[in-house]
Order: structure tokens, then C-alpha cells, then sequence
């Protein structure tokens, strides 16, 4: 078999079973795409003799009967999940040199199963950006392009290494997290598939907190059957995070039957945006009638609170990350900064901090310091709380009143230039997560589906919002759209 690398997970599972490839030229494969791809930016830290060791491991699994899904998987691994010995950075300089003594529940999940890590992957420092270009390893890069122009374009945020290489396929797939869209936004701008679960279904222990009350992992995918079946492998109940639910994690593969006969999706009246682009509108529309035409039932839906979204979450975020973020002092791990003769420990803090942390994360500090502060707590903080309390009611009652699942845009845009939004007030950067921070706040899951091209030729996504707790029906709605729309379309190779 040739192009290895460019298999999906479902492909290669088969094709690992009945002995037509074996999980180490599986990694092979992916390894020599990647040393080819510097250009891209997406790889940050190199695992190859890790990964070779675990697709043999596989093998002998797969040889004596004993393989999950995942079995002999090569994964990209979001540089927030700390990885036992692996460099884990968060994409900051403040966690330079830090090596984790311990795995992150959802990676060791995927080990397993049998997946093998082929290094780390990109990121927006913390988490905290919608470009990819608030990294310490300079940005990732977009594989597309548009038309016949060379400027680099963002693959989106925060999980922008992880759309990079899924998308130019460096790896079968790769984990992201979603505090705000960053799974989502990403995945529709690279042209694959993201799916947030519902917050509580995969473990956050050991992922890099950015804003714990939203933070959520996920797999980042070239279909929806390999995003169900990743995500059975990431989810599990974990007594070491005491927001992870115990539920059963059902076989979500098995949900995708593409049948969505008498299923009704909501289309919100509120995410038509003024300004909206013509071109996501048509993408919206079109969507609509390929669900319509696969006998779901269209109804139109409020949600009255949606325009509140944005300000609720960019106070909560930015407060729970103030908290969170209070751990990096240069005491116990990272990086310190070096100090003049005199300096205590308030200098070593104040200067560690400003030497470590980028701009973008000390914007958000401050803004979660200020808005948790003595006198301002009640106003800002207090109040986008219960904000968002409306927005989640808004969807129990969509919910409640029949639906389904809601199908709304991913974006507000495709891919953007790097750089392009260097100058713009920090407010037109954070728009870019309109369409999908209500997800966050109401905990609930969301899918990003690949369903059109613009006349720039780059890619567009739609979302799927679902009931909680019910991501197989959210699969199958999405692997319904993803049928119908029957996107293929992948970048030229520039790099």
C-alpha cells in the first residue's frame, strides 16, 4: 500500500487486521511526512524512537488477536496534554524544560488502546488565541491556500498544530481541546472534522488548564467515523477529575447509521450576524436542505441570550485563567528568571511571569484579575455567571421543545492571513469564536463538519450542536451532513 499516511483511522484499522500493513510502517509513513513539513510549523517535539517503540508494541497486539480500534494508530498529540518524559509546554515559555512525571488520563486512554504518539503538536500559548500565533514555536501554518496566492493563512486556534497536521496528513489524527471553539474553529478552517464532547466526558486530569469550568478534550479527525471512534478511545469516568461524569461510554462507531428520518434541528434565528458573509450564509442554507433532504425536520429556534455569549465568556475565561495561570511562579518548574543582586521573591515572580508569559496571556490575566477584584466581582464576574445560567437555559428549552440537534455556522470566515490581524483590536480576534462559545458555556457537544469551498478556494465548516450526553446521535446527524455534502476536497502540497 502507498500513502500510508494519508489513510484514515477506519482504513488503517481494517488494513492493520487483516495483516496488509502493520502499525510500524503505518508510523513510518507519517514520519517521513513529517520531516518534510517544517514549513508548516506543526510538530514542535519529536517523539520517533517512542513512536516506533509503541507501533511495535501494537503489532504484537494486533498479532495475537488483542486490538481496539486504536491499536497501531499514529497520533499528533496537542502540546497541552503532558506526556510522561515528553516536553509539555503549552506552547509558553514559562513551561520551558518542564517534562511531566506523570501521563495525562485521556493520552494514557489512547496508549491503552494501542495509539502511538508521534510527537507534540503546535498550539496558542495556554491555549488562549483563535490564530495559532501567540505560540513560544512561532505560528503554525495552514496547509491550504488561496487560489494562486503564497500568503501563509492561520489553521486556526488553539489547536492549530493539530488541524495542520491532520489536514496535510502528518498523522492519521491528532487530540485538541475546545475552551471556546479551539477545536472546532481550527478544524473548519484546515477543511476536517472536530467534535467537543460534553464537558465532564473526557478527563481533564493532566491537560493544562486554561478555564476549567470550559475546558473540554477532543479528537481532531478526517471523517466522522474516525472522530467516533477516537473519541470511545479518549472518554473514560476519572476519579482524579471531579467534574468527569460516570457514565458509559457507548460504542459511538456503532451510532452511525446515517439514518435521521423524524430527527428535528433547530436553525437559531440569532446566529444570523449582521455583516455575515455571503458566502456562509449560502454554506448555512445549503446545509439546512441537505438535512432536509435526509428527512430530518427543519424548525426554526430563539435563542434569545446568544448575543450576551461573548462578553460572558470573555470574562469567565479570562477570570478562571487568572486563577489557574497564579501556579507558574518560577518556583518548582519552568522557567525562572534570572535576578539582580537584591531581588526578593516578589521580584523573582514579577519578572519570571513577564519573561514567560506572552502578551496575549498576560492580557487575559489581567482582564480575570481585574473582573475578579475587590468591587468589580459583582459587576462583571457574578454577573456574566449568570449570563450564562440563560444560555444554558436557552438550549433546555430547544431541547425540551423537541430538538435534536442545531446546525448553525462554524465560522464567521474562512482561513485568514498570518499577520493579517496583527494590528486589529483584540475584540475582532475574539469574534472569530461567536458560533461556538455558547457550546462551552452551556457544556454541551459540538461537532464542526467540512461541508463546503469558498470562491477563495479554502475550505468552510458547519457546526452541530447536540443534546448532553448524547454525542452518538450528535455522530450521526454530522456523518449525515458529511455524506451528503461530500466534501474530498484536500490542500495542494506547497511544502
Amino acid at each position: 500500500m502507498t500513502d500510508l499516511n494519508k489513510l484514515t483511522i477506519a482504513d488503517a484499522r481494517d488494513a492493520l487486521r487483516t495483516g496488509d500493513v502493520t502499525a510500524l510502517e503505518l508510523t513510518e509513513a507519517c514520519l517521513t511526512q513529517i520531516e518534510g513539513a517544517g514549513a508548516l510549523n506543526a510538530f514542535v517535539h519529536h517523539t520517533p524512537d517512542l513512536a516506533r517503540e509503541q507501533a511495535r508494541a501494537a503489532d504484537t497486539r494486533i498479532k495475537a488477536g488483542d486490538a481496539p480500534s486504536m491499536c497501531g494508530i499514529p497520533l499528533g498529540i496537542k502540546d497541552l496534554f503532558c506526556t510522561k518524559g515528553v516536553p509539555s509546554q503549552a506552547a509558553s515559555r514559562i513551561l520551558e524544560g518542564f517534562r511531566p512525571e506523570y501521563e495525562s488520563t485521556v493520552t494514557q486512554n489512547l496508549f491503552d488502546a494501542g495509539a502511538v504518539m508521534l510527537g507534540k503538536l503546535n498550539m496558542d500559548e495556554f491555549a488562549m488565541g483563535s490564530s495559532n500565533e501567540t505560540s513560544t514555536y512561532g505560528n503554525a501554518v495552514n496547509p491550504w491556500r488561496r487560489g494562486n496566492d503564497d500568503a501563509a493563512l492561520t489553521p486556526g486556534g488553539s489547536s492549530g498544530g493539530s488541524a495542520s497536521a491532520v489536514a496535510a496528513d502528518l498523522c492519521l489524527a491528532a487530540t485538541g481541546t475546545d475552551t471556546g471553539g479551539s477545536i472546532r474553529q481550527p478544524a473548519a478552517f484546515t477543511g476536517i472534522t472536530g467534535i467537543k464532547p460534553t464537558y465532564g466526558r473526557c478527563s481533564r486530569w493532566g491537560v493544562v488548564a486554561f478555564a476549567s469550568s470550559l475546558d473540554q478534550a477532543g479528537p481532531m479527525t478526517k471523517s466522522v467515523r474516525d472522530s467516533a471512534i477516537m473519541l470511545s478511545a479518549m472518554c473514560s469516568h476519572d476519579p482524579k477529575d471531579s467534574t468527569s461524569v460516570d457514565f458509559p461510554v457507548p460504542d459511538f462507531e456503532a451510532a452511525l447509521t446515517g439514518d435521521i428520518k423524524g430527527k428535528v434541528i433547530g436553525i437559531p434565528s440569532e446566529y444570523r450576524m449582521e455583516g455575515m458573509p455571503a458566502e456562509i450564509e449560502q454554506l448555512w442554507a445549503d446545509g439546512t436542505a441537505m438535512l432536509k433532504d435526509a428527512g430530518a425536520e427543519i424548525r426554526d429556534i430563539s435563542l434569545p441570550h446568544t448575543k450576551y455569549a461573548l462578553p460572558a465568556y470573555y470574562v469567565i475565561a479570562p477570570a478562571e485563567a487568572s486563577s489557574n495561570l497564579a501556579r507558574y511562579d518560577g518556583v518548582r518548574y519552568g522557567h525562572r528568571a534570572k535576578l539582580a543582586q537584591g531581588d526578593g521573591i516578589t521580584e523573582m515572580y514579577e519578572k519570571t511571569r513577564a519573561e514567560g508569559f506572552g502578551h496575549e496571556v498576560q492580557r487575559r490575566v489581567m482582564v480575570g484579575t481585574y473582573v475578579l477584584s475587590a468591587g468589580f466581582y459583582d459587576a462583571y464576574y457574578n454577573r456574566a455567571r449568570k449570563v450564562r445560567a440563560l444560555i444554558k437555559r436557552d438550549f433546555e428549552l430547544a431541547f425540551d421543545a423537541g430538538v435534536d440537534a442545531i446546525l448553525t455556522p462554524a465560522t464567521p470566515s474562512s482561513a485568514f492571513g498570518l499577520g493579517e490581524m496583527k494590528d486589529a483590536d483584540p475584540v475582532q480576534m475574539y469574534l472569530n469564536d461567536v458560533f461556538t462559545v455558547t457550546v462551552n458555556l452551556a457544556g454541551l457537544p459540538g461537532i464542526s463538519v467540512p461541508a463546503g469551498i469558498d470562491k477563495q478556494g479554502l475550505p468552510l465548516g458547519l457546526q452541530l450542536i447536540g443534546r448532553p450526553w448524547e454525542e452518538g446521535d450528535l455522530l450521526n446527524t454530522a456523518y449525515a451532513l458529511e455524506r451528503a455534502a461530500g466534501f474530498v476536497a484536500k490542500p495542494g502540497k506547497w511544502w
